[in-house]
């Protein structure tokens, strides 16, 4: 006898928080562009507009974000594309510390917008990729 499969549910809260995050982060990005900065005690970049844009792109996450809370089955397709750049993210870290254009405090923004994530969104996915008949299936959009 095989047993059910696991319900999406419980994986709403972690949607939610990102969603919440996301509008939070990308807000104080574009309304305090230099706020960063100065926290993490880096020098101002003169491409704070360019800063700002980031916090754009962070904010259109957190609709996304929210549709996946809402219905945790229909939108996994958005949760492959955020992993993909919670993993881009510390690459582009490492990439930047190495060629001295980023000091090592800019990885506090990676450990809250992409590390901390990682444990529910891959483990999501991988329950997703096993419900709907593997990681092929998935990654192929069926």
């Amino acid at each position: 006898m095989t047993s059910p499969p696991r319900t999406l549910e419980q994986w709403r809260p972690w949607f939610y928080a990102a969603a919440v995050y996301n509008l939070l982060w990308g807000s104080w990005v574009i309304l305090v562009p230099t706020a960063y900065f100065d926290l993490i005690g880096m020098t101002r970049p003169n491409i704070l507009p360019i800063w700002q844009v980031v916090g754009m792109f962070v904010i259109l996450w957190a609709p996304a974000y929210w549709w996946v809370a809402r219905y945790p089955d229909r939108h996994a397709h958005l949760v492959l594309i955020a992993m993909a750049g919670k993993i881009l993210g510390p690459i582009g870290l490492v990439v930047g510390v190495a060629t001295g254009t980023l000091p090592i405090a800019f990885g506090l923004t990676i450990v809250t917008n992409d590390l901390i994530w990682w444990p529910a969104f891959a483990t999501y996915l991988r329950e997703v990729a096993v419900q709907n008949g593997g990681w092929r299936r998935l990654l192929s959009g069926a």
